[in-house]
């Protein structure tokens, strides 16, 4: 192809680049993938930090079966237990522990979540466990869905 004005020839040069269509196929089928993605990661890291919490009270569980063979009774608090919480429990659950004063003597440890972990896992709520071994939710969950 020539100039017309010079008679020289003309390069046509293609242009490079996305055009507008691609550029929003491409934009939806990220929203598309974020859409899928964060609420499963979510769901993931809520039931990691669950499991922590269910990992910790089990070990409590254990120091207050062995604080009974030694004091005759239950711990009241995890400072009696010479434990205390994780930072990654603590900062998603409070870990209490009930005693009841019967005979035999009783206990529930419960942690109840807070914070964010309490707006995002209303399945399974607060866990919980007690001397017989029993495990227990406040969610809508199944305890074996939970546990």
């Amino acid at each position: 192809m020539q100039n017309i004005q010079t008679g020289n020839p003309v390069c046509l040069q293609r242009q490079q680049g996305f055009t507008l269509i691609e550029l929003m196929i491409a934009v939806v089928i990220v929203g598309i993938l974020a859409a899928i993605a964060i609420p499963a990661y979510t769901k993931y890291v809520v039931n990691a930090k669950r499991a922590a919490a269910e990992s910790f009270i089990m070990s409590v569980a254990n120091k207050q079966e062995q604080y009974i063979l030694d004091a005759r009774q239950y711990a009241t608090t995890l400072a009696l237990l010479g434990m205390s919480a994780p930072a990654d429990v603590a900062a998603n659950y409070n870990v209490a522990i009930v005693n009841v004063s019967a005979t035999p003597p009783t206990y529930t440890i419960n942690a109840t979540p807070i914070g964010g972990q309490l707006a995002n896992d209303t399945e399974c709520g607060t866990v919980s466990i007690d001397q017989a071994g029993t495990k227990g939710i406040t969610g809508t969950g199944t305890v074996t869905g939970c546990w």
